[in-house]
């Protein structure tokens, strides 16, 4: 059912990740050597890897403070370019200190719902954003985001939103906090025949949380992914392909159990065409080289893919305005430091 801006109700849309602040430096290569880094990459923080790499970062460089989280930038630049509040909904859970303070405060300027878990034991989560050129790794200490618990989704006012949402939207990185979470959410879609959406998030997450990401795939709906976590996923499920285009194909063949609408998958390539799998067909979209000049960060480029998406996809539009959409969105954010945006968004449906 089509849905326009003036017809949207609050919580269309649940998330649920680690909301973590991002903590963004330009580094030189010799910076991710040293601490066992690859250009474009995500992982997880490794004190025997990574050692003093967050001190280092704040002391030797020039560091910015942006919110971040995979699933809440997604749901902050939705709700940026829907231009209506608490259209969506972000659970996750952060520490009683001045870095939540400073992510609930800029999630709900942005017009995000977050109802945050707190955990008095551990800190906030951070991300170290290195960007070397145009690059960007990712390290990330989940510090209390590790500690989201099923309790918090179980409780009256929340299970409210949960059950009154229509969409749902999980990133892979969750998979590495709380799976029976997601089981949870993902049982529910499916009772209520309800879009279930994920994102692959990281090639470790395929490599390391297999089993997990294969528990939860047969209620995947949407599937977001880069070609190169598309590939660690083909070559963990033994696709014996790394053509973009057939492991599309064989992700969206994988067994669903809702049978009623088939899976979209959709896998970005940079600046190389969008590629999207869906009912045994492929479709390519073309993605504009923006001028080096115009191109200040790839961080957060992957969010505003996914959250230029969701703001159609709830709205009931075509799939290819919503894969416009992305596009559009990530080509903005990457103009900016960080999964960062300002003034009205322009995307135009109709073109």
């Amino acid at each position: 059912m089509k849905v326009d801006k003036q017809g949207l109700s609050e919580n269309i849309l649940v998330g649920l990740g680690n909301p973590l602040l991002d903590i963004s430096a330009v580094v030189d290569k010799d910076f991710l050597d040293r601490y066992h880094m690859k250009e474009n990459d995500a992982t997880l923080f490794d004190p025997e890897k990574h050692g003093n790499l967050y001190g280092d970062l704040t002391t030797k460089y020039k560091a910015e403070y942006i919110a971040g989280g995979s699933v809440q930038n997604a749901l902050r630049v939705a709700q940026w370019i829907l231009e209506k509040p608490k259209v969506t909904t972000f659970f996750g859970c952060v520490g009683v200190d001045d870095y939540s303070k400073i992510l609930h405060e800029r999630a709900t300027s942005d017009g995000v719902n977050a109802v945050y878990q707190y955990n008095d034991r551990e800190p906030t989560g951070t991300c170290a954003v290195l960007i070397t050129k145009f690059h960007r790794s990712l390290c990330a200490h989940l510090g209390s985001a590790n500690c989201f618990t099923i309790d918090h989704i179980s409780k009256p006012d929340n299970r409210k939103l949960l059950e009154g949402a229509r969409f749902y939207y999980i990133s892979g990185f969750f998979l590495t906090v709380n799976p029976p979470s997601i089981q949870e959410v993902a049982k529910l879609a499916l009772a209520h025949d309800k879009p279930f959406i994920m994102n692959l998030s990281a090639p470790f997450i395929s490599q390391l949380y297999k089993e997990p990401l294969m528990q939860v795939m047969p209620y995947v709906d949407v599937i977001f992914g880069n070609e190169t976590e598309a590939e660690a996923f083909a070559t963990e499920q033994s696709f014996a392909t790394k053509d973009v285009r057939e492991i599309a194909l064989k992700i969206a063949a994988l067994p669903k159990l809702n049978k009623k609408r088939g899976r979209i998958v959709i896998i970005t390539q940079g600046i190389d065409p969008v590629v999207v799998a869906h009912d045994g067909e492929i479709s390519e979209y073309p993605v504009e080289a923006l001028p080096s000049e115009k191109l200040v960060d790839t961080n957060g480029a992957g969010d505003a893919f996914t959250g230029g998406f969701l703001s159609q996809y709830i709205q009931g539009r075509e799939l290819d305005v919503c894969v416009k959409c992305a596009i559009w969105a990530a080509r903005e954010i990457v103009q900016r430091s960080g999964c960062t945006f300002d003034g009205k968004a322009a995307f135009d449906p109709s073109k």
